[in-house]
């Protein structure tokens, strides 16, 4: 996922531990991108920057933020709201208003951290279009620090639900993600697909695609799949992924322990 999120080391629940005592809370770090970015609402680009700076915070995904000569700042309007961050100061919120549309609050400032001081940030969800280069952006900024590898693995992966084997490999696919467990990617024969539903839940990765998901008994959206991925998610595509958090993993007859991450229960 990224330095500060998840199990990265300045995340929420780092995987390691260093040889001092670093207390990651309030931790910032903003660095300009060599990206060209453009946000587009309405038809017109609001945002259009050769130099966004790309700002990481502790247990949060990385944001874009831009200087405000690179933003079309005709467009935005004080909406009247404000709120105070512990972290990055007072935070003033712009309504965007083009050709008859209007996007409340889309688009922020901060003033009281030098860090962010009068650069501009807009509400990911409420924009149309986010633009690297000519390619489109899914879900969040892509974090430069987050790394995808996926390897064929010989090894003997089995998945279990209620006591049910649903899934017994040995020609399984691991993919390994910055920041997040590994994921044990199964061919479609050799899971037990007469006890996966289909639900109409989909989700979106910035690195890997949509993600399409099925429910094994009372475990609702336990497995997915990707139908059509991005680049990084090629290898595993069709194959079918189970949340180590919620089943019960055996590689080479060792069983996992679940990890703790935002899909654990309870």
């Amino acid at each position: 996922m990224s330095l500060t999120h998840g199990s990265g080391p300045f995340g929420g629940r780092p995987a390691g531990r260093f040889n001092r005592e670093i207390d990651p809370e309030g931790l910032l770090y903003l660095e300009e991108s060599p990206k060209w970015i453009r946000v587009r609402f309405a038809g017109e680009t609001v945002a259009d920057s050769r130099r966004p700076r790309l700002l990481h915070e502790h247990d949060r995904l990385p944001v874009f933020y831009f200087p405000p000569e690179d933003v079309r700042m005709d467009l935005m309007h004080p909406s009247g709201r404000a709120e105070t961050d512990p972290t990055k100061g007072e935070r003033r919120f712009y309504t965007l208003r083009v050709d008859g549309r209007t996007a409340e609050d889309a688009a922020s400032t901060f003033s009281g951290e030098p860090l962010v001081e009068g650069l501009v940030t807009f509400d990911w969800g409420a924009m149309d279009e986010w633009l690297e280069e000519d390619e489109p952006l899914f879900g969040h900024a892509r974090d430069p620090y987050s790394r995808i590898d996926v390897r064929e693995t010989s090894r003997h992966v089995t998945v279990s639900i209620g006591g049910q084997t649903v899934a017994d490999s040995r020609r399984t696919r691991v993919l390994f993600e910055a920041g997040l467990p590994p994921r044990w990617y199964f061919p479609i024969e050799d899971v037990r697909m007469d006890l996966l539903g289909a639900t109409d839940r989909q989700t979106t990765c910035a690195y890997k695609g949509f993600a399409s998901y099925w429910s094994v008994g009372d475990e609702e959206d336990i497995a997915w799949t990707y139908r059509d991925p991005l680049f990084d998610a090629l290898p595993v595509k069709h194959m079918v992924a189970f949340f180590n958090e919620r089943v019960d993993l055996e590689v080479d007859g060792e069983v996992h322990d679940p990890p703790r991450t935002q899909w654990s229960q309870g």
